[in-house]
């Protein structure tokens, strides 16, 4: 029975390890007396998260801890503290993060952040490119962290990447189209954002 349990514990365990590819980080706030709690979401799923807070100099809602939706690449408060007027709030927090999403979560006002795609996306300008703006565009827009060279700004990085077509087809003077690297790896085809999704998650 002890054994069948501590297998139950364990699993429990490891699928809340699993609902997330990175951490969930903590960030503070302040105001006046208070101490505000939130999460950073950094992956490319909601997630239920769950915080407990435990410590001194602080009061803090003594009902008891509902999971509060955080969005994807997003922030949300999860908690507050009345920290003790002149004192420092000495705490640690528990979390309970999960991707199966419940209908008791708490959904509050969310703020988007920017997050680290699976590869590293950076993405040159050819003087001549008839669709980079148009990708650019929406990779701003996007949750995801990016890097963006124009070759008529910085000539130099055109003579750096010109090795690289030696043995094409296509030679780096002709391309009209958006020079994408993702995870290092050069790509002449990308035209628009959709495909660069597409190659971004293979």
């Amino acid at each position: 029975m002890i054994k069948k349990l501590l297998f139950v514990l364990l699993i429990l365990s490891c699928s809340s390890l699993l609902s997330q590819e990175r951490p969930i980080e903590i960030v503070e706030g302040t105001k006046g007396n208070r101490l505000f709690l939130y999460a950073l979401n950094k992956n490319e799923k909601d997630l239920d998260i769950i915080i407990t807070v435990e410590g001194t100099n602080f009061r803090q809602s003594k009902s008891v801890p509902r999971p509060v939706r955080v969005p994807a690449a997003s922030k949300v408060l999860l908690t507050n503290l009345m920290v003790e007027r002149g004192k420092k709030a000495n705490y640690t927090y528990k979390l309970d993060v999960s991707d199966s999403l419940s209908r008791r979560a708490l959904r509050r006002e969310f703020e988007a952040i920017k997050i680290d795609p699976k590869k590293k996306v950076i993405v040159y300008i050819p003087e001549t490119c008839t669709s980079c703006d148009s990708l650019v565009a929406k990779l701003d827009k996007s949750p995801y962290l990016y890097t963006s060279y124009s070759f008529s700004e910085k000539p130099e990085l055109k003579k750096q990447l010109a090795p690289a077509f030696a043995n094409s087809t296509v030679k780096i003077d002709s391309v009209v189209s958006p020079i994408v690297s993702l995870g290092g790896v050069l790509h002449v085809k990308i035209e628009d954002y959709e495909q660069l999704l597409e190659e971004l998650n293979k």
